[in-house]
């Protein structure tokens, strides 16, 4: 898949605020079975959550927040490493049917495009790398003039429907992301929109210039 060469796909949009990130699990496990059963859409669900942490069965011990923090942390079911979730971060799950010719890696590779196109539109010129043999995966997006990481991509796929999503700083309070390895990186740094641009667009803007990188609106 090229940079530019994203095919199209609709996708119906749901809008949430501040939703509890268990909770939200429950939900999008609903959405992800009933789009299994050819019952629902293809769905992005945009929201946000109280300050998590969410782990995987890959994370190391040592990449975990001390518990002094106060921050809970959550095993959970994606593909990736350890990330933050709080106030001020939009999240997108996409609940996609994959198509016969892709995996869930090829969608991967859309969430991250699809991204950088929003970001660009928003006045951030943005990027996806690519991951040197050996090295920690690079899946998300980066800012192309400082190098910092601000969007993560967490996915996993069953029985050919994707679930989770992306997570991406807006203008929320980075600090937690310097208490635990985010993404497997001691050395990542990340950013959010408030930090890069010098002037935050609205939540509002920031929702609506996302949902149409992804063909979504409201059914």
């Amino acid at each position: 898949m090229s940079e530019r060469s994203v095919r199209a796909r609709p996708l119906a949009l749901i809008q949430d605020d501040l939703v509890d990130y268990e909770q939200a699990m429950d939900r999008m496990n609903e959405m992800v079975a009933a789009r299994q059963r050819d019952e629902s859409p293809d769905t992005l669900w945009l929201l946000s959550h109280p300050q998590v942490y969410t782990a995987t069965k890959r994370t190391a011990a040592e990449h975990l927040p001390d518990p002094s923090y106060g921050i809970p942390v959550v095993l959970t079911g994606r593909g990736g490493q350890l990330t933050y979730h709080g106030p001020g971060q939009l999240v997108g799950y996409l609940v996609v049917r994959l198509r016969p010719d892709e995996g869930v890696v090829d969608y991967v590779r859309e969430v991250e495009l699809r991204m950088v196109e929003a970001l660009e539109k928003l006045g951030l010129a943005a990027e996806r790398r690519e991951t040197p043999p050996g090295s920690e995966l690079l899946t998300g997006v980066w800012t192309r003039e400082t190098g910092r990481k601000i969007v993560s991509i967490g996915m996993r796929a069953g029985r050919g429907v994707t679930s989770h999503g992306f997570a991406l700083n807006v203008d929320g309070d980075l600090d937690p992301w310097h208490h635990a390895i985010p993404c497997g990186m001691p050395d990542v740094d990340m950013t959010s929109l408030a930090r890069e641009l010098p002037e935050r667009p609205s939540a509002e803007h920031v929702r609506r210039v996302v949902a149409e990188a992804y063909e979504a609106s409201a059914s």
